[in-house]
């Protein structure tokens, strides 16, 4: 590709309106532009980048045993109500009428769309197991767009889901699943990891996140020191702390007149936040069914996970209570609640790490007080149910035994499920058996965020001068910049053939000959993040050699052709 015929349009300036570093590369190097918010135009030179992406989630993708096909990314109504998930997804579904009124929603996921293919194509245990997968457009109307491409509203993914008569046959593909997204991310070059998961709104009892790992990543994920165990916050079991001390202290009221917080309270006190209980109160349903008031209760210095508390009996979409549930039920304001003699019957539920103290902090459930020396089974009965609720932290040990929890930071680029049979019982797929019987199969789920994936590597790879790509997934890997001031026929025919030469070896390269002064045109090549950069000059020609330079490297080298080659291996 000569760039003087091709759309290369960077910018020198700082966008203001990208807020992380692969989002205002991705603008300064000219990949993309913004349509609105959350949606963007992928230039020649972006395309270029999601393309090498695209073609190697393929490949391994069809090498892993999967079919590829293209659903629709329009879906009826009547669909995504078989499942109940017309009403239950949320906001993020994009709903929208046609001329006839008939209502529709713009694909965020396609579990309903295959599943219907299925029970049309499918129908003996013969054709089973199969994987089906595609790579096509979704949309998901996030609340808040930002970041670029990395939290878009449209945006390109790679979903499969796969058909099993087993649960055994399920493992099975799951495993060849989560080993095929480990190829995918090392060919590109990626340092990741994969993390146990919470499945959220897809569904399943098991599922692994793979996760890009970056300093800006959204999300945390905690990993062992001592094994191999890895989760996001959502997942990471916070493990008993071990047995309740015995109470050495009396029970007493202290005057906190303007003290809410835990760590306002401890200052007062003089004592750290540990010894401290933060009361959550929150709305969830009894046996029957009714409205429960729920106390949840984690230690001062730990946070309440939504995630495990939501999977709680009764607390599956739970909400936080009102002041004036709170006020019927323990009889005071926020601030100064707590578990000792509520005002009415309340559901306790506490942190393993809350079920362990002694002597603790909590509120009075009297404005301008809270209580000390609290313990078990002398001031309040021991709780309705201990669970782990909590957030854990950095130098937690770990769940599996061998060492304590780190955190690093990661960017979610792919999830694996096993949905079990979620979405064909709900869609009535069944084929016959072996003994002529109808069987509801067991499905996997398995996506990549192939866009995403773009940003992500901008995330791990880059310095002040620009991006600095994995090699699979730069434009080119080899940019041949063509000095010549003087209009010099000899250099400019030397650039050309060796930009002829390179490609025909089998090396992808671009010829840049817009004619720009070596320090514009060398910036150029810097901040779009081309791996090895070739020179051909008057000076260089004169001498046999030419100028080489990895986008990494802090010098340049002067080789000859065969040095130059030998740079790719040739």
């Amino acid at each position: 590709m000569r760039l003087s015929q091709f759309h290369l349009h960077t910018s020198k300036e700082t966008p203001a309106e990208a807020e992380i570093v692969s989002h205002k590369l991705m603008l300064k190097a000219g990949m993309i532009r913004k349509l609105a918010a959350g949606l963007y135009t992928w230039s020649p030179l972006g395309l270029r980048v999601l393309r090498k992406v695209e073609r190697a989630v393929r490949e391994e993708m069809n090498a892993a045993g999967a079919i590829e096909v293209l659903m629709p990314a329009v879906q009826p109504k009547e669909l995504w109500e078989e499942t109940g998930r017309w009403e239950k997804f949320g906001g993020q579904l994009l709903k929208m009428k046609d001329r006839k009124d008939a209502w529709y929603c713009y694909g965020p996921t396609h579990e309903e769309v295959i599943t219907d293919f299925a029970r049309n194509e499918l129908s003996s245990y013969k054709q089973l197991p199969v994987n089906f997968y595609q790579i096509q457009t979704k949309f998901r109307d996030e609340i808040r767009p930002r970041f670029g491409v990395m939290r878009a509203r449209e945006f390109l993914m790679k979903d499969s889901y796969s058909f099993h008569v087993s649960d055994e046959d399920l493992n099975r593909e799951y495993r060849s699943m989560y080993d095929t997204y480990g190829r995918i991310f090392t060919r590109l070059g990626l340092k990741f990891r994969a993390v146990s998961a919470d499945s959220g709104a897809i569904g399943g009892a098991v599922s692994h996140e793979f996760q890009v790992l970056a300093e800006s990543g959204e999300d945390a994920i905690f990993f062992s020191d001592g094994s191999d165990y890895a989760a996001n916050v959502e997942l990471a079991e916070a493990i008993s702390p071990g047995p309740r001390g015995a109470a050495t202290e009396a029970m007493r009221k202290v005057d906190t007149p303007h003290q809410k917080t835990c760590e306002d309270v401890a200052a007062l006190m003089g004592i750290t936040l540990d010894r401290t209980v933060k009361s959550v109160a929150v709305m969830g349903t009894d046996a029957e069914g009714n409205p429960q008031f729920v106390l949840a209760l984690v230690r001062g210095d730990h946070a309440v996970n939504e995630v495990k508390l939501g999977k709680l009996a009764g607390l599956a979409g739970y909400r936080l209570a009102t002041e004036a549930e709170i006020a019927g039920h323990l009889g005071s304001e926020p601030g100064f609640l707590g578990p000792v003699k509520p005002a009415k019957a309340i559901r306790i539920v506490a942190d393993r790490s809350v079920a362990a103290m002694s002597d603790f902090v909590v509120g009075a459930n009297e404005k301008g007080f809270h209580l000390a020396g609290v313990n078990w089974g002398r001031d309040l009965p021991e709780p309705d149910e201990v669970a782990d609720i909590r957030n854990v932290v950095e130098g937690d040990p770990s769940p599996d035994g061998k060492g304590t929890l780190q955190i690093a930071r990661g960017i979610e680029v792919g999830h694996v499920f096993q949905l079990g049979d979620k979405y064909a019982k709900a869609l009535k797929l069944t084929v016959l058996d072996a003994n002529g019987k109808a069987a509801t199969p067991v499905m996997g789920c398995y996506g990549i965020g192939v866009s995403r994936i773009v940003a992500a590597a901008i995330e791990q790879n880059f310095d002040e001068n620009g991006i600095v790509w994995p090699e699979p997934m730069a434009p080119w890997q080899a940019v041949v910049c063509v000095i010549n001031p003087k209009n010099d026929a000899a250099v400019a025919e030397a650039a050309q053939a060796l930009y002829r030469d390179l490609n025909a070896a089998g090396v992808e390269a671009a010829l840049d000959d817009r004619g720009l002064r070596p320090g514009a045109m060398f910036a150029d090549i810097e901040l779009i993040g081309i791996p090895h950069r070739i020179v051909v000059s008057e000076r260089g020609l004169a001498a046999g050699t030419f100028e080489y330079r990895h986008r990494q490297a802090s010098e340049s080298e002067n080789l000859d052709r065969t040095g130059v080659f030998a740079k790719f291996g040739k």
